[in-house]
């Protein structure tokens, strides 16, 4: 995450990982989910803070949750129904229930079917909010295999040329094990930024980078901007403008559309607004195509020699996508997670009401 957007050093509260956890768990149970279910939605946001992905983390959406939960948008008590299952292919509906919960279910499904055909994958639908989706392909590289998560959800981002909001921000994340060196991890949207990176800039009072949002009528805004209060833009696909690539984000986005929406029998967001989110998953187990150590050791040399890349002028180093990850994670593990005061405010207030031990600070 770009430097601008961590929480200024003067401002940080620090929180015990561990304390965390046992707070998140309990907010979700307070919301009637399941003791197991709210073990598994907390060790996905917790991932995500330990990471350094606020964007997925508690910071932007443990407050939606909870607000979902209590108007009965999601359901706390889902199951995850299989539609249809072929040898290698699942369609699976879920329910209604949180897709933090619901999409490490199907991950696991999708891992157990690798095994035995050595590819396996899951469109699935009706869920709500997956969370940072790094997580559910990690899974498969946690059992030597290559993960691929998406999701198609939302309607907040311009297709290219147009100014219509028809498009999820639909990220896509690839998860691959290696040796020594820090995992390969890509997940990143396919709009030029998360959604939820704009509540962070909005909670620090900073401007956005150009090229990240378009005015109403979708004339891109080329020059660092304040997210606009009002409301009155729209997101821009991954390139911002057609001579920068945005037909290339609006493609892939249309892709994750495919697979994770129409593959699982439901119909995109810019046909039915109350659709909720979807997803797909891929599980490529190693050893049915090479020698997992073989495998791992090529990962090494290939990732170590982009880390030993010469750095362009100004550059500090060369970094793939999972390495600033392995280092947040080292950090916070040992020294807390940073959270901004307002952060701290809200659980202040959340844990009080639902009469909850609060977090502990470091």
């Amino acid at each position: 995450m770009l430097e601008r957007f961590h929480v200024p050093a003067s401002e940080q509260v620090r929180v015990s990982p561990l304390s965390l956890r046992l707070t998140v768990e309990r907010i979700f149970e307070a919301m009637g989910v399941p003791d197991s279910d709210a073990r598994q939605a907390a060790d996905v946001l917790v991932y995500a803070d330990l990471r350094g992905v606020e964007t997925h983390g508690v910071s932007n959406m443990l407050r939606v949750y909870v607000s979902q939960y209590r108007s009965g948008q999601l359901n706390p008590t889902p199951e995850l129904k299989i539609v249809s299952s072929a040898s290698a292919g699942l369609v699976i509906d879920g329910d209604g229930g949180l897709g933090l919960i619901q999409v490490p279910r199907a991950m696991q499904l999708v891992i157990d079917r690798a095994r035995e055909h050595g590819v396996a994958s899951a469109s699935i639908r009706n869920l709500g909010h997956t969370g940072a989706i790094g997580y559910h392909a990690l899974m498969a590289a946690e059992q030597d295999m290559v993960g691929l998560s998406m999701t198609a959800s939302g309607s907040q981002v311009l297709p290219a040329l147009s100014a219509e909001p028809m498009m999820g921000t639909n990220p896509i994340a690839i998860a691959a094990p290696a040796g020594e060196q820090p995992w390969l991890l890509f997940d990143a949207a396919m709009s030029t930024s998360a959604s939820n990176k704009l509540r962070i800039a909005q909670r620090l009072g900073i401007p956005v980078p150009a090229g990240w949002l378009a005015s109403w009528n979708g004339a891109p805004i080329m020059e660092d901007t304040p997210v606009p209060e009002n409301g009155e833009f729209h997101q821009l696909p991954l390139g911002s403008t057609r001579e920068l690539g945005a037909h290339k984000g609006f493609g892939m986005a249309l892709m994750v559309e495919v697979l994770a929406t129409l593959l699982s029998g439901s119909v995109p967001r810019m046909l039915d607004e109350d659709v909720g989110s979807r997803h797909f998953l891929a599980a490529f187990d190693i050893a049915s195509f090479t020698d997992v150590e073989g495998f791992k050791a090529t990962m090494d040399q290939m990732l170590g020699k982009l880390r030993d890349a010469q750095p362009a002028p100004g550059a500090e180093r060369v970094i793939y996508p999972g390495v600033a990850e392995s280092e947040e994670l080292a950090d916070r593990e040992a020294n807390g997670i940073p959270y901004h005061p307002e952060v701290i405010g809200w659980f202040e207030e959340i844990t009080g009401e639902l009469e909850i031990p609060n977090l502990e600070t470091v």
